[in-house]
């Protein structure tokens, strides 16, 4: 039954996305504080792939593995955000009323529940594969998802009621995507225990590519459109947060001393 830790690591991280469409639907944010929100989950989730995720990688598997899995990732993401977007999904994390209607776009509502799972999988992955080195699930990157998953479900959530989607599409969507988390954690997880470290290094930098690619393609834009002035400082502050906890948590490094011993810092 040890597949079903990082199953409930994933729901837990993917729960954040009902949460933030709740708030996103019942409560009439303003715009800016929306777009603020989303630039502080950007800064969580961007710090959490450079010091926790992406570093282990390349300590497990070397740079090649981990440069390649990170290119791919962004690679397939790109590539498969394209398609979608050709459908109607390009502005699937909008909150300002850029979202098309069925009427306007029709086919768009799939879309833009395909583009979801699309942005959602990689990060599950993600919690999945941090618990390959036996070590626990990364505690930085499940905080670091949930925080992000909050301002995505809000933002997303908002703008597909400007769109007139209904309740039980919006909240059948985020409460989908949040039990198929939990799934891609679980995958994660099975699917590479027992694989040799280059292999769980390359599968992690390429959910790692695919969430950075999806960080610059969709979460930033909707931050920096509605808020530029204050973006950046609020991005950094999110980056700052999650940065402290990946030092907070960190394993102490070894310190040699004069007998040639090594002890804990």
């Amino acid at each position: 039954m040890s597949w079903i830790i990082p199953g409930l690591w994933g729901w837990l991280a993917g729960g954040a996305l009902l949460i933030g469409a709740a708030v996103g639907w019942f409560f009439q944010l303003p715009i800016r504080s929306v777009a603020s929100v989303m630039a502080f989950g950007s800064g969580v989730l961007l710090s959490a792939l450079s010091f926790d995720r992406m570093d282990e990688a390349q300590r497990r598997g070397g740079l090649v593995a981990t440069g390649a899995g990170f290119v791919i990732g962004a690679a397939l993401f790109t590539g498969a955000s394209s398609v979608l977007a050709e459908h109607g999904a390009k502005h699937r994390k909008r909150s300002n009323g850029k979202q098309p209607s069925e009427s306007e776009h029709a086919g768009s509502g799939l879309a833009i529940a395909l583009g979801a799972l699309l942005d959602g999988i990689p990060e599950s992955i993600v919690i999945g594969t941090s618990m390959l080195a036996g070590k626990g699930v990364s505690l930085v990157a499940v905080i670091a998802i949930f925080l992000s998953n909050l301002p995505e479900g809000l933002s997303s959530s908002a703008g597909m009621r400007k769109a007139k989607r209904s309740a039980a599409y919006v909240f059948g969507l985020w409460a989908a995507i949040a039990f198929v988390s939990g799934l891609a954690s679980i995958v994660g997880f099975v699917a590479f225990r027992g694989a040799p470290p280059g292999v769980t290094s390359l599968v992690t930098a390429i959910a790692a590519g695919a969430i950075l690619a999806m960080l610059i393609d969709t979460m930033i834009p909707e931050a920096f459109e509605e808020s530029h002035a204050l973006a950046g400082v609020v991005a950094v502050g999110g980056f700052l947060c999650a940065f402290a906890l990946s030092k907070a948590t960190a394993e102490p490094a070894p310190k040699c001393i004069s007998n040639g011993t090594v002890e804990a810092r």
